[in-house]
């Protein structure tokens, strides 16, 4: 009958608190003409909903599938409920009741809403550097606990205004419970500090900064006008920024920051400054102005920076200006002109964590930076830029950390509550339980005690924010690393589950794409560092994979790795034992004997004929390392990586000639299958002692590895036609490209990551995976 009514109740879990998703739903019922009553607690968004049936369908419709833009539901519980009457609908304070899980917001970019307000001198929140509403600005960092109430974040230091308190209360606007609600009145305030005015400032030209504190944003631009190094408090730590068209400032930071050759990120204003910068397509731009906003590797265009912001490299790391403080930075129309793109790195030491105490970024920065442009809102929880990339026009990550941390990822299998430690490199950590893992921030190398202790902090945040209470750990099987040696000490008698670390590479991509308890996949797992479990290095790997274990089906012949991280540093090393393993003799004609001292090639020597300090390793980033120095190109590196990074990008120039071509030798008669790289090896140093170009024979080596990729997935069809790429080497993109397009085209369903890193960020993922099917 038409006059029928009933009442429901709807438990709705996911991100659905900081993301205005309780006044959607009360405008929702309004629409609808439904009345009841909409609520925050642990569980989620609790509403009570009565009107006509056909009605409260389609609400139930809308909030499933048209939740607000930052809303993410997992799921929506309805259940019938008996009908109360009443014709309003309200918002009911938060309550501490239920015992479900709610998901926390990551750090979400200035919206165009707030963009607009920013810039509009009739606006109250004109120039307020803190503008934020339901569908932009800081959650993840500034939150201590769930639910999130205002109560519960760092802005419980700000008392609201009456205009804001007004908006905060108020359904219809667009700041309604958004909990960093705050304006000039109210809110938190900039500071500005120079360093100690009885000594010079270097490079500042103007000596009046002093006397101008009272107009923060003036001084720090006026800072980078003249060259000077600026710490830039931002959402999750502190920025070291600096003119990046002043050669001068470039590299007196890379100096002070000791990054050696490391290229830096850079900031810009909008869109059409990046396109000034470097090559911009559609997919391009839709990464750069997402809310994640993050750092965006793209080709360099016409415009030229500094070259020390990125020496030879041909890409550019690239952000837009995400907060309202960074775009004040730039400047307003009517503002001084200043930099039209900064260099914008972390606030730290290389190797160190980031900084986000202001105490903290005063003393560790003070050799580092010129002024300080700060802020009176408490950051609670530190974190990083993230870092994608493209290729062939599908995202890349590279670092997962601001922006998409603590978002949840969907387990395709039950798991017990676990927390995962990660690795040494690029560590994250992870929380699980049942269907949901929910990764950390970027975290850092765990190389220092400051990094441990951030490891901490951000571990029992995690669990304080989920709800997760671990009942056992999955470390990597590598006994020296420090994130295994933690897990010891805070084992409490709790399980742990050791992971080798191929294994969970390859686990991380299989269930990022949602591949069942029972699947396996002819994985290959290519990288620098992983402890095999016969003792050497392995890197090179081709498994046969599902969740609960692994068949190594073919690796890259042993070479011998002396003094460890000597050789990863000194690409040379890595090509001597190469050369060596090949059967090569050490001519000065080629490049990588040159340019080992005639003293260090003895030693060498030595250590590879009796094993002294040598270690087997079957590592593709290792023979990437090798032939870049063979080719000329590096031979000493200053930071992870660098000689197969500067190989890749003089690569993409060099197409390699008809009919010439580098191949693999495969011994099948052993099992595991042994890849021998010595054809390759041989193949290089004849080009490279005929005057080849470098260019032209990393071109050749690419494809040669791309095609051994193909070569090792045919011989192993009948295992599986699922083939998974992972480890960092697939962090190259002509490799990647090269080997997907080959695989593909021969018929291989071809799994790569699209939302973990290939790198040792998104092993904790695999961790879980693993040790809950252990």
């Amino acid at each position: 009958m038409t006059g029928a009514r009933a009442r429901r109740r709807l438990i709705i879990r996911g991100v659905v608190q900081g993301v205005g998703f309780r006044p959607f739903v009360y405008t929702t019922a309004a629409e609808l003409a439904l009345s009841g009553s909409v609520s925050n607690n642990s569980s989620g968004v609790i509403v009570e909903v009565e009107g006509a049936p056909a009605d409260l369908d389609e609400f139930t419709r809308r909030v499933r599938h048209r939740p607000p833009p930052l809303a993410v539901v997992e799921s929506v519980h309805e259940v019938a409920v008996a009908v109360r009457g009443g014709t309003g609908f309200h918002i009911a304070d938060t309550t501490r009741e239920g015992g479900g899980r709610t998901l926390a917001s990551p750090d979400v970019a200035m919206c165009a809403d707030c963009a607009r307000e920013l810039r509009d001198p009739h606006d109250r929140r004109y120039r307020h550097p803190f503008i934020n509403c339901t569908n932009c600005g800081p959650r993840f960092t500034i939150i201590a606990g769930l639910p999130y109430d205002r109560a519960q974040t760092s802005m419980a230091d700000f008392a609201m205004c009456e205009r804001c308190a007004r908006e905060y209360a108020d359904p219809a606007d667009r700041r309604f419970h958004a909990q960093p609600i705050a304006c000039p009145d109210c809110g938190p305030t900039l500071d500005y500090v120079d360093r100690d005015m009885n000594a010079p400032v270097p490079h500042i030209v103007s000596a009046d900064l002093r006397c101008r504190a009272d107009d923060p944003l003036a001084a720090a631009r006026e800072l980078l006008r003249t060259g000077g190094i600026l710490a830039v408090k931002g959402i999750g730590g502190y920025h070291l920024a600096c003119d990046a068209g002043n050669e001068a400032a470039v590299a007196e930071l890379r100096r002070r920051k000791r990054r050696g050759d490391k290229p830096f990120a850079v900031m810009v204003a909008d869109l059409a400054a990046a396109r000034s910068i470097v090559h911009v397509d559609e997919t391009g731009a839709a990464l750069l102005t997402c809310p994640q906003q993050p750092i965006v590797l793209l080709a360099r265009g016409d415009r030229a920076l500094a070259d020390s912001v990125a020496p030879r490299n041909p890409d550019l790391g690239v952000m837009l200006a995400y907060t309202p403080l960074h775009v004040l930075l730039f400047g307003l129309p009517g503002d001084p002109p200043g930099p039209q793109a900064l260099v914008m790195t972390s606030g730290n030491l290389g190797g160190e964590p980031i900084c986000y105490d202001d105490a903290d970024a005063r003393e560790r920065l003070a050799d580092l930076a010129d002024g300080w442009l700060s802020h009176n809102r408490r950051i609670l929880v530190p974190c990083d830029d993230s870092v994608v990339r493209l290729v062939d026009g599908i995202e890349l990550p590279i670092r997962r950390s601001r922006g998409y941390a603590p978002m949840p990822l969907a387990l395709p299998v039950p798991v017990p509550p676990t927390v995962a430690v990660g690795g040494d490199l690029k560590n994250t950590c992870a929380v699980a339980d049942g269907r949901y893992a929910w990764l950390s921030q970027h975290i850092g190398d765990m190389d220092d005690l400051a990094t441990l202790r951030a490891f901490g902090a951000a571990e029992q945040h995690l669990e304080d924010l989920t709800g997760v209470r671990p009942t056992q750990l999955a470390v990597d099987a590598h006994p020296l690393y420090r994130s295994t040696a933690w897990a010891r000490q805070h084992a409490g008698g709790r399980p742990i589950r050791t992971v080798q670390h191929h294994h969970a590479h390859i686990a991380a991509v299989m269930g990022e794409h949602g591949l069942g308890e029972s699947a396996t996949v002819v994985g290959l797992a290519f990288d620098g560092t992983g402890f095999g479990p016969d003792g050497a290095v392995w890197g090179g790997e081709v498994l046969l994979a599902g969740y609960k274990g692994f068949r190594r089906l073919a690796h890259l012949k042993y070479v011998p790795l002396a003094g460890g991280d000597a050789s990863v540093r000194r690409p040379y090393r890595m090509a001597l034992a190469h050369l060596r393993a090949a059967g090569i003799e050490w001519s000065p004609s080629i490049a990588s004997v040159a340019a080992c001292p005639v003293n260090e090639r003895g030693v060498l020597s030595h250590q590879f004929e009796t094993g002294l300090g040598c270690v087997p390793t079957s590592s593709m980033g290792r023979l990437f390392d090798a032939v870049s120095s063979l080719a000329g190109v590096r031979h000493v590196a200053d930071y992870e990586a660098q000689a197969a990074i500067e190989l890749e990008g003089m690569s993409r120039a060099g197409a390699p000639d008809a009919g010439e071509t580098y191949r693999f030798a495969l011994d099948y008669d052993v099992e595991p299958v042994v890849i021998d790289s010595a054809p390759v090896i041989a193949a290089v140093v004849a080009d490279s002692t005929r005057g080849v170009a470098p260019a032209v024979i990393g071109a050749r080596f690419h494809r040669a590895v791309a095609r051994l990729v193909l070569e090792l997935a045919l011989a192993y069809a009948s295992e599986s036609t699922t083939v998974a790429l992972s480890g960092g080497v697939f962090q190259n993109a002509l490799l990647l490209s090269q080997s997907r397009t080959l695989l593909r085209g021969n018929g291989f369903h071809v799994l790569c990551h699209r939302r973990l890193p290939p790198n040792d960020g998104g092993l904790a993922f695999g961790q879980i995976l693993a040790a809950g099917a252990g």
